[in-house]
């Protein structure tokens, strides 16, 4: 893509960013116009997975953001967990240190670092959870911010009204000037609830169930990381993640096998 961008004399518009730190990204953001997250998928299937991190980040900051199809769907989390499982049922924990050197997933790749690093079981688990929590209250803290102008933005339009209403009455000398006043009055009240309802409360939503999906691949992660480590076998570390999902997707992940097979 960065090469069809550059054929385009387009580079200088355009920031290719592999990693940044939160703290760093509402800054950097404020630089640009749009944030977008293509995905490595031509094709549309249907996805019930998280979002990428990435993007929930940058909705956070209030960047609007275009992205393709992602798929970063649970049964592809099983399917990586479960070969990394009989890899390691093979060759020992030890084979896994050059996968978790080419993991893509930071989340996955720090984990699998600690388990072939032989990191105390309570003590992994501690720490991947702890990077859950620090990743919800993130997520958390875009959603109350949108909920916020939920809940203000239809009280701004009563005061808004209040405020026309003020300035109606005070010309009720010319009656010419009461239809426009009562009509500029009642508009902010409109303005505020269009806001509320159809702006700040979806975003807010959408932001919460993408954060939860997120939250489950990651859930999903640390019980692989942790059947792993422990010696479970391939098709248990797989029937321990297939518990994660509901009956729908449990049937496209049997689904899938089966056309693989």
């Amino acid at each position: 893509m960065e090469q069809k961008v550059t054929a385009s004399r387009h580079l200088k518009k355009i920031t290719f960013i592999d990693s940044i730190n939160f703290e760093k990204l509402h800054e950097f953001m404020k630089n640009y116009q749009v944030f977008i997250h293509p995905s490595c998928y031509t094709d549309q299937r249907d996805c019930e997975g998280g979002a990428p991190i990435a993007i929930l980040d940058a909705q956070a900051t209030g960047m609007p953001v275009i992205s393709t199809t992602h798929c970063d769907i649970p049964d592809e989390v099983i399917d990586k967990m479960v070969g990394y499982a009989e890899r390691a049922r093979r060759e020992g924990m030890l084979a896994l240190e050059e996968d978790s050197e080419n993991e893509s997933d930071p989340f996955l790749r720090k984990g699998l670092r600690l388990a072939v690093d032989g990191t105390d079981p309570q003590l992994l688990e501690k720490i991947l959870e702890t990077d859950v929590e620090q990743i919800e209250n993130r997520h958390g803290e875009g959603a109350k911010v949108l909920s916020a102008g939920g809940t203000f933005a239809p009280a701004f339009g009563m005061i808004g009204t209040l405020i026309g209403l003020v300035n109606m009455l005070s010309n009720l000398d010319d009656p010419t000037q009461i239809g426009a006043g009562m009509a500029t009055a009642l508009i902010t009240t409109f303005y505020g609830a269009v806001l509320a309802n159809a702006v700040f409360l979806p975003l807010a939503g959408k932001l919460e169930t993408r954060s939860k999906e997120e939250l489950v691949i990651k859930a999903m992660i640390i019980e692989g990381i942790m059947a792993i480590q422990s010696g479970d076998s391939p098709r248990i570390v797989e029937e321990k993640l297939k518990s994660f999902l509901s009956p729908a997707q449990r049937a496209k992940v049997e689904e899938a096998k089966e056309q693989a097979a």
